[in-house]
C-alpha cells in the first residue's frame, strides 16, 4: 500500500494539484475585462505593477495594513496557521526525504524540533479559529459545514503526521498511511474548493492594487476609461 499511495497516486495528485491550479489562473486572467475588472494589461503598466505588488507585501507581511492591525489577535492566529502550513510541508525531513527517492530532488529540511513547533502552532491556531468561528455571530452566520470541513481537510495532514513522527496513540503505519493520504486530499482539494485562495488571494490582491496603483499613481483625471 505504501508503495502505491507515495508512487502512482502521489504522482497523480501532483498531477491534479498542478494541472487544476494552472487551469484555475487562466481561467481567472482570462476572464477579467480591463475596463470592468479595471486591470490593466498592456497601458500604464509600471503603475499597475507597482501597485500590484504593494498590496501582496501589505497583506503577506503580519499588521502590514490596516486591516491586520484592526484586530491583532486573530492576525496573530492567521499568520501562525498559515506559516505552520506552508513551511512543514515544504521542509519537512520526511518529506525532503520522499522528494530525493521518487523524484531526485535534493532539498533543505528543518530541525525536528522546528517543525514540531510549528506543527503544534498550527494546529492550536487552527483550533482556536474553529473557536472564533462559533463564538462570534458575526463569523458565525457566514460559516457553513462545508468552511469546518475544509479546515477539518487542512489540519488532518498535520496532526496525523505529528502522531506518526511520535509515534503516540497506536500502530505507527495506520498514521503513516492517514498522513499519506490526508495529504493528497488536501492537495487535491485545493485547485477545486476555496482552498484555492492560496494562489487566488495573490490575483486578487495584484488586481485590487493594480486599479489602485494607476488611480493614485498619476493616471487619476486623465483620459483613461475608468
Amino acid at each position: 500500500m505504501y508503495q502505491i499511495i507515495t508512487g502512482p497516486l502521489l504522482w497523480l495528485t501532483f498531477l491534479v494539484f498542478v494541472g487544476g491550479l494552472a487551469w484555475r489562473v487562466y481561467t481567472y486572467v482570462k476572464g477579467l475585462d480591463w475596463k470592468l475588472d479595471r486591470v490593466a494589461y498592456g497601458t500604464q503598466t509600471a503603475h499597475g505593477v507597482r501597485g500590484a505588488a504593494n498590496s501582496i507585501l501589505s497583506w503577506v507581511v503580519p499588521f502590514g495594513s490596516q486591516g491586520w492591525k484592526v484586530k491583532p489577535i486573530f492576525t496573530i492566529m492567521f499568520f501562525v496557521f498559515h506559516i505552520g502550513i506552508v513551511i512543514t510541508p515544504l521542509f519537512l525531513l520526511g518529506h525532503a526525504v520522499i522528494l530525493k527517492m521518487r523524484f531526485g530532488i535534493s532539498w533543505p529540511a528543518l530541525p525536528m524540533y522546528m517543525a514540531d513547533i510549528l506543527t503544534v502552532g498550527m494546529m492550536i491556531a487552527g483550533v482556536c479559529i474553529i473557536v472564533r468561528r462559533i463564538a462570534l455571530p458575526e463569523v458565525r452566520i457566514i460559516t457553513s459545514f462545508y468552511d469546518y470541513l475544509l479546515l477539518v481537510i487542512t489540519i488532518a495532514p498535520f496532526f496525523t503526521g505529528f502522531m506518526a513522527v511520535h509515534q503516540l496513540g497506536g500502530d505507527y503505519k495506520v498514521w503513516l498511511y492517514a498522513h499519506i493520504i490526508s495529504g493528497e486530499v488536501m492537495l487535491l482539494a485545493i485547485p477545486f474548493t476555496k482552498l484555492f485562495h492560496m494562489v487566488g488571494f495573490f490575483l486578487t490582491r495584484g488586481q485590487i492594487g493594480m486599479d489602485y496603483g494607476i488611480k493614485r499613481g498619476g493616471m487619476k483625471g486623465t483620459n483613461m476609461a475608468w
